[in-house]
């Protein structure tokens, strides 16, 4: 294991924070994912996540080497999780009102609420974790340690497309644009 690759399994050493270190990855993660979601959008969201999960699934490796296969300080597969359940949020996002706030001082716009629903959905199935994502968390590798999160994080976007469509705050046409 090298420096490297515990800096990034960790992301950042956030998965040393107690209690709860895949809740902490996951706040770290939604907030990674708003400059991503700024500057370059949902095209710029999805190569970020495969470069995470490529890069997540080598340090994840890296780091289970010689202990357990899915330490609770490796968060990284939190990030890749967390990015996909804020799939259905860049269609609600709009650079000139996101950065806007209410005259209480919290911002109030779809894409917050919406990014916010994002974390606890996918809070809910990655604690949950339903089939097929308790299948994936059963493969002791690398790849399952990643891929049981981006399976709570499509089960989370999911539910928020259909919770936003709901609300009349998006159709899927628009989302999946």
């Amino acid at each position: 294991m090298t420096a490297l690759s515990r800096f990034i399994a960790t992301v950042g050493y956030v998965g040393y924070l107690r209690p709860a270190p895949g809740t902490w990855g996951s706040l770290a993660g939604l907030i990674l994912a708003v400059p991503v979601i700024h500057f370059g959008g949902l095209y710029a969201l999805a190569l970020g996540m495969v470069i995470v999960l490529v890069i997540g699934h080598w340090a994840t490796k890296e780091v289970t080497r010689k202990g357990p296969h899915d330490p609770s300080e490796v968060v990284i597969d939190e990030v890749l999780g967390q990015w996909t359940a804020v799939i259905p949020c860049v269609q609600l996002y709009s650079a000139s009102t996101a950065w806007t706030v209410s005259a209480t001082g919290f911002p109030l716009d779809e894409f917050w609420l919406s990014m916010g629903l994002a974390f606890l959905l996918f809070r809910l199935f990655d604690i949950w974790k339903p089939w097929p994502v308790s299948m994936a968390d059963r493969h002791e590798s690398p790849m399952g340690v990643m891929v049981d999160d981006w399976l709570a994080g499509m089960m989370a976007a999911i539910a928020l497309f259909a919770i936003t469509a709901a609300l009349g705050l998006a159709d899927f046409r628009v989302a999946l644009w």
